[in-house]
């Protein structure tokens, strides 16, 4: 998944958010009795990182990405169930077109393969691509 999300960098413009964990923010620990690491990096270099506290992206995150008025929001990376499909909420709200990569995402414990965060995406917003025929979309552009 990583290597595929990197062989995208420098072909588009490119963020990354980082879950992070902050008890006084979002209650994890408390309510679901664990938390995300309250230090992770990002596992790819991207344009901008981001950090955000919770499941969706910050509101600074939704202003960048509206700020470079793009046709569409390519999302992908961990949590194809929650943080993917929360990412697709917030964008869609935002008014922007979020569009799932589906291959380069990894389930949560729940499921490890995506395929119900796909699902998911798909019912909501229609729109899901896979890295070979965003790669053929790329070249023919």
């Amino acid at each position: 998944m990583i290597d595929g999300i990197q062989s995208l960098i420098g072909k588009l413009p490119s963020i990354a958010t980082v879950e992070r964990h902050d008890e006084s923010r979002t209650p994890f620990q408390r309510q679901l009795g664990w938390h995300p690491a309250a230090d992770d990096e990002s596992l790819i270099t991207a344009d901008r990182i981001f950090i955000k506290y919770g499941y969706a992206p910050s509101p600074e995150t939704l202003e960048y990405l509206k700020s470079l008025n793009l046709d569409r929001v390519l999302v992908c990376g961990l949590q194809t169930e929650t943080c993917c499909l929360a990412a697709g909420f917030a964008l869609f709200d935002a008014g922007l077109q979020p569009t799932l990569l589906t291959d380069l995402t990894v389930g949560s414990s729940l499921d490890r393969s995506g395929e119900l965060g796909v699902r998911l995406r798909e019912h909501h917003f229609k729109h899901t691509l896979t890295s070979s025929e965003l790669h053929s979309c790329l070249q023919t552009s």
